[in-house]
């Protein structure tokens, strides 16, 4: 088969690879659409993997083409989803099914061979069913989804729900007026910024506030419904409405809206300069959810600490995101999955009710996708999700 091989930092490959081999319990997936992860370009470029060489990718799709035993396993010819941490299964972490935290997981496209390539062994507990109308592009994007329902759900109200899958747009009529309400800021428009914008929309979020560096990220949040008089942009030509040090473009926005404070904030760069941003904005009793990759060592002034102290501010972090496998809650006729971040945005996939596919910006052939990450990795063109498309069928 061919794959981009890294086979050390800087030096990835289109080139022939073995066809995995299955060991019980696996089966063999043909990629169709795979998306570029912005962890995946550092890895490639800056630090190397895990491992040596590696198939990288761990956004992707595609159809179950063999499995080891046919007596044993009915996924066959699915079309699938596929999430990418393989948990050990055995630490506390797993044992609580907080797999996410897995002290000692594997990891598809970072510590193992992943979705860059023609095929890829996949575990089947990480194999999730794709309805009819559910596209191979719109499936590949439900791991950088799950990502922002994940920290969506650091919302305490979110959290006080159960299991079972809940729409989010009812729980207005279970809370009164208090989601409706609620006063809610993204900081920075990045994928999981967009897509976390894009759900919380979804949610029934009346008052959503977004920052963000680009005019291309100002159309993207336009198209989600954002009013453009609650998109505040950080650029040098004075056109800023937040009191935003320098550090998302080196600029100094005004301050307009200083005093205009939110309840809940995601904060989404992970820079020194948005993080204390984000506490600058914060109401009184606020949550921020710190949500972005930090770009390098952070440092708290001692004023904005005290912020954090006067003003009883709630810090929360989120990583990944939730998967259970394909396993039922309830009992007799009430049994159904259990919706963990993957299964509610699956339920909203195949309900029609989001379009990802809205922020696919570059697709490629797999032996182009090279073309892909240097536009990530030199930001010479705008871009949202870059996304290898295989259209054979």
């Amino acid at each position: 088969m061919k794959a981009q091989v890294l086979h050390s930092i800087a030096d990835i490959r289109y080139e022939g690879a073995a066809k995995p081999r299955l060991k019980k319990g696996w089966v063999l997936v043909k990629v169709m659409a795979a998306g570029v992860c912005g962890s995946d370009i550092p890895r490639i470029y800056k630090t190397g993997a895990h491992v040596h060489p590696l198939i990288p990718g761990h956004e992707f799709s595609g159809k179950v083409v063999e499995v080891y035993d046919d007596t044993e396993s009915g996924w066959l010819g699915k079309r699938v989803g596929v999430f990418p941490l393989i948990p050990c299964g055995e630490c506390e972490c797993c044992q609580k099914k907080q797999y996410e935290m897995c002290s000692h997981y594997n990891y598809l496209g970072s510590r193992c061979d992943g979705g860059f390539a023609e095929y890829v062994a996949v575990p089947e507990w990480n194999l999730i069913e794709l309805p009819d109308n559910v596209t191979y592009e719109q499936a590949a994007m439900m791991e950088p989804m799950a990502v922002a329902v994940h920290a969506l759900r650091q919302f305490d109200i979110c959290r006080s729900i159960g299991a079972v899958d809940t729409d989010y747009g009812n729980m207005i009529g279970m809370a009164g007026q208090y989601i409706y309400n609620l006063k809610v800021c993204v900081i920075g428009l990045g994928t999981i910024g967009l897509l976390l914008t894009m759900f919380l929309k979804e949610m029934g979020i009346e008052h959503i506030s977004v920052i963000c560096n680009k005019e291309k990220q100002k159309a993207n949040a336009m198209k989600l419904g954002i009013y453009e008089d609650d998109i505040y942009m950080v650029s040098g030509n004075g056109s800023n409405n937040f009191m935003i040090s320098s550090g998302i473009n080196g600029n100094v926005a005004s301050d307009k809206n200083y005093n205009y404070k939110y309840d809940y904030i995601y904060e989404c760069v992970g820079r020194n300069e948005t993080i204390q941003t984000a506490i600058q904005l914060a109401a009184p009793a606020a949550h921020i959810v710190l949500v972005g990759n930090p770009y390098s060592d952070m440092t708290l002034d001692k004023d904005v600490y005290w912020n954090i102290l006067r003003k009883q501010i709630k810090l929360s972090g989120t990583w990944n995101s939730s998967y259970y496998g394909n396993i039922e809650c309830g009992a007799g006729d009430n049994k159904e999955v259990c919706i963990d971040d993957w299964h509610y945005v699956l339920n909203r996939l195949a309900g029609e009710r989001i379009h990802p596919e809205w922020f696919i910006t570059h697709k490629y052939k797999l032996s182009e996708l090279q073309k892909g990450m240097e536009i990530m990795r030199d930001k010479t063109e705008d871009y949202v999700k870059i996304m290898y498309v295989n259209n054979e069928q």
